[in-house]
Parts: C-alpha cells; structure tokens; sequence
C-alpha cells in the first residue's frame, strides 16, 4: 500500500464550523426561495409533510456518514468511504462518478436559483436581457475567491450567517403561525384523506425536500481540517440534522397556512409567496431580513458546497481516480485545493448558463436539480453498502447500526426513486410540453452518467489500473 499524507491544514476548525459547513450547504433561507416552490407545486397544502418526510429519509442517511467519520477520517467522504470499503476498491469510481454529477448539477441551487430570486424579489429587471447570466458571474467569482482565500475565513462567515439564519426563520415562523390563528390547520399534515394531495405526490415531492436537507453530511469532507475528526465530524452532523429541522419545518408549516391551506394551490404559480408571507404578516422589516437572510443563503450554499467539493475532489485526485493529480494541487498558502474550486466552478456555470438561456433560470433549477436529487440518493445508497461491508472487513460489524440501518435507508431510498421516477414518466407521457419532456431527459442522462459511465470507468480501473483501486480512499487521520 502507498503511504498518503494529507496536504490540507490539520486543526484548522472546530465543531462550531463543522456545524456551519453542513447547514451552510443546506441554506434554509434558500430553500423557502426555491426548493420549497418545487415541493409546493407538487403537494400543495401537504408540503409540510413532504418536508418532514424528506427530513426523517435524510436522518436515517445521516447515520451512515455518523457511523463511517468515527471508523475513518478522509476529505474525499462519501467517495472514500465507498473506495476503502472492499480490498479492491470497486465502489470507489461509480460512487465518484454520482458525487461528481451531484456536485455539478447542484450548483444549479445557488447560480441559477439566486438568479431567479432576484428576478421574484423585482420583476422589473427581467426585461433587462441576459441580466441573470451577470449575477451567476458575480455569485460564482464570489465562491472561488472565498473558498481559495482558506477554511477558516470560509467557514467563519458561514457559521456567523448560519446561526442568525436559523434564529430568524424559527422567530419568524412562530409569529406567522400565531398571527394566523383560527386559520391553522391538520390539513397540512394529513397524507390520505379528501384534502390530500395523495401520497405519491407527497413523496415525489420529498424528492424535492430532501434537497433542503442534503448537505448536512458534508461535513466529512473537512475531516483532515477539524480537530479531533473522529468525535466532532459526528456531532456536525446531528448538529446540523437538529437546526435543519428546526429552521424549515416550521417554515414549511407557516408558509402554507399564512398563504392559506384553501389557496395553495396558487402558491407556487405565484411570483413571490415567500415573500407575500413574510411581508403579510411581519411586516416591512420582516421581508427585507428575509431577502437579506436568502440572498446570504444562496452565497453561504455556494461557500460550503465549494468547500465541500473541493476537498472530495482532491482526495479523489490524491487517489488518482477519476481526476488527475494536478486538479488536487493544494496552495501553499491558503492550504486549499485552489485547482478543484476553479475548475468545479466554471464547469458548473457553463452548464447552469447553458440550461438558464434554454428553460429561463428558475425552470433550469428545477430541472437540474432533479437529476441532483436522483444522483445524491444513490451516493447514499453506495455509502450505506460501503458502511456494512467494510465495519465487516475490519470486524467492527454492529448488527443494527452497520446491517439494519443501512439497509433500511437504501431501501427507502430506491421507494423515493420510484416514486420520482414514476412521476416524471407520467407527466412527460401524458402531459408533453417541453418542460416535462426536459426534467425526463435529465433523468434519462443522470442514469446514463451514474450508472453506464460508473460501470465502464470501474472496468476501465479493474482492467488497467487495479493498484489504484486497492489503495483509494485507504488515508485515514489518526485522531
């Protein structure tokens, strides 16, 4: 085995910005901007429960990463888990493969999604052409230049932000539901019955919500930064799990009776009920600190996936898998893997400016980010197999926590993508238009990327390269 060492800088953060590198990803404030639309637009009053179902699914994934970051501490997370897992190393590819299309796609949340914020928050600028494509620009020049300038400025903004994120959207939520009164409702939480949307719908759109959740565990991609990474990795994650819950699911809730559970159905056609909701009832100072907390968010999200990014992708290159070695090169000074930030970045805004000047901004969101959904569910799925395996290979087997857990969350991860899968095939059958016909290409090309691309690239490693294989994602920090 070839002996590796970790060109990151050790002891550089603590649990308070471990905490904050996952939420930063999750962006709360964001996710009532965009995803919660998606989530709205397909179970309408019941999106409560979509979001809570969404955040329970992600739980149960969230103890995969808790159990692994105790057994193993490498930047490249779900990917390293998964490499180090067998002897030979053959999940490791086609779990970077889908990591990698999470990755690319998913910055559609923050370039695209902040575009279209700022067109909802003044419609008046949309008759200004290509004007979005400038604010991807500034949003993505800002992510590269935080994320090269080093983890510790990075993550201190996101920490600061974060926890006065959290703090407003719990306080403001409150107020909503308490102002609204006589009008709550048990609509929302019902997921059969007259008023239900159905549970098909429930769930298609917990695809949606667990992208308001997704994030939470990359704080393991910072494992050879924080201090004592076997301890404080896990407590980021239930941390983080804990202030998600906290910040959207009340919003959720709010949300839906401040519109009013008789007029959901108009709340995602509706260019700003987020912010009709908050201005409703909190006033005039309550919605410029909504759009001041959600544009924070979008560039939060950017800092953290950025930083998230960066690191998987340089213990990926370390490895030699997938990407060469120069695009793990780390910055002397800064201590950051400068090449994977740029180049993540740029390809990202490529392919989100591509999709915006096709669909508009908000629908390229939306389609990219349900092929973002689909990818980050099956990273799981190979990271809940890679836990049993190898607690098995090590003998450090725990029956329920390392075989039932994992299994379950797998299995209700392939119930999610049923669900999203069927619902996407069923509109683009029986309701063509170029929209549906676009969300089934992005399904049909996320399955070719993960699932052809990830099969033949570990062939191409078995075949040619098999000693690179036994050694990926073996780093693991002593402490």
């Amino acid at each position: 085995m070839v002996v590796k060492k970790t060109g990151l800088e050790k002891n550089s953060v603590g649990l308070l910005q471990g905490t904050f590198q996952s939420l930063g990803q999750v962006a709360p404030a964001a996710d009532i901007a965009i995803l919660l639309v998606a989530s709205f637009s397909i179970s309408g009053a019941q999106t409560v429960m979509s979001v809570i179902f969404g955040w329970i699914i992600y739980a149960l994934w969230m103890i995969t990463p808790y159990e692994l970051s105790k057994l193993k501490s490498n930047a490249g997370s779900y990917y390293a888990y998964a490499a180090g897992a067998t002897e030979k190393g053959g999940f490791g590819p086609i779990t970077a493969m889908s990591f990698m299309y999470y990755d690319i796609t998913g910055a559609a949340f923050g370039i695209l999604g902040l575009s279209a914020f700022l067109f909802l928050m003044a419609p008046a600028i949309t008759s200004i052409p290509y004007l979005w494509i400038l604010f991807a620009g500034i949003f993505t020049a800002f992510i590269i230049t935080v994320t090269y300038l080093g983890i510790r400025p990075s993550l201190k903004y996101t920490a600061i932000t974060g926890l006065m994120e959290v703090l407003f959207l719990l306080i403001g939520s409150i107020i909503i539901i308490i102002k609204v009164g006589s009008h709550n409702s048990i609509v929302p939480f019902e997921v059969t019955g007259p008023y239900s949307i159905g549970f098909s719908s429930i769930m298609f759109a917990s695809v949606f919500s667990i992208l308001d959740f997704t994030g939470s565990g990359v704080v393991t991609t910072i494992s050879e930064e924080i201090h004592k990474p076997k301890k404080n990795i896990g407590r980021s994650i239930v941390f983080a799990m804990i202030l998600t819950a906290v910040a959207l699911i009340p919003s959720a809730y709010a949300l839906t009776v401040g519109w009013g559970v008789g007029n959901i159905s108009s709340f995602a056609s509706h260019s700003d009920a987020g912010l009709t909701v908050f201005s409703r009832y909190l006033g005039p100072v309550g919605i410029i600190l909504l759009i001041i907390f959600t544009i924070n968010s979008y560039f939060s999200n950017g800092v953290s996936k950025a930083t998230a990014v960066s690191r998987w992708w340089y213990s990926a290159a370390r490895d030699n898998v997938i990407f060469p070695e120069s695009v793990g090169k780390i910055n002397q000074k800064h201590k950051s893997p400068a090449n994977a930030v740029i180049i993540w970045a740029l390809l990202s805004f490529v392919l989100d400016v591509a999709m915006g000047l096709i669909y508009g901004p908000l629908v390229a969101a939306f389609i990219l980010e349900a092929g973002t959904g689909i990818s980050i569910i099956i990273v799981h799925m190979f990271a809940n197999t890679s836990l049993t395996v190898y607690t098995r290979r090590i003998h450090k087997f725990n029956l329920l926590k390392h075989g039932i857990a994992p299994s379950v969350a797998t299995i209700v991860g392939i119930i999610v993508i049923y669900f999203a899968i069927s619902n996407i095939v069923t509109k683009w059958l029986t309701t063509p238009n170029p929209v549906n016909d676009a969300y089934f290409a992005s399904f049909i090309f996320t399955m070719l990327w993960i699932l052809g691309g990830g099969v033949i690239v570990t062939l191409h490693y078995f075949k040619r390269k098999p000693e690179i294989l036994r050694d990926a994602g073996e780093f693991n920090m002593k402490s």
